[in-house]
């Protein structure tokens, strides 16, 4: 999930991440993980919070403003809930079309990321 605030809506939240915000908790299927007061309020969370107790990791580029959570690995013991690749639509290099990665399902697929940094 990118973030440009580390108090998004519980909504936004959600929806993003999959982790469903209660009473009780933040639950997922079956694991339900309690909240310490103040996690959330006002309809907003306190992302550094849920990383914390979820063991997501949250890391932050300062030159652009924006942070990353990543997956809650440290509550489920798996860095990823599925091997299902989210929809990417990328322009293609050569022709400038939109090519969808969802266009290559049921094939085996190796994406491969570069950064010069």
């Amino acid at each position: 999930m990118l973030l440009e605030t580390l108090r998004p809506s519980v909504s936004d939240f959600s929806s993003q991440t999959g982790w469903e915000l209660k009473p009780e908790g933040a639950c997922r299927g079956d694991v339900c993980v309690p909240l310490p007061k103040g996690a959330v309020s006002s309809g907003r969370v306190d992302v550094n919070v849920l990383a914390e107790q979820l063991g997501m990791p949250l890391v932050q580029e300062e030159a652009a403003s924006v942070w990353a959570l990543g997956p809650a690995a440290g509550v489920t013991g798996h860095a990823l809930s599925t091997a299902v690749a989210p929809e990417l639509k990328l322009p293609d290099l050569r022709t400038g079309q939109v090519f969808n990665l969802s266009s290559l399902r049921g094939q085996k697929v190796l994406l491969v990321a570069w950064a010069s940094w």
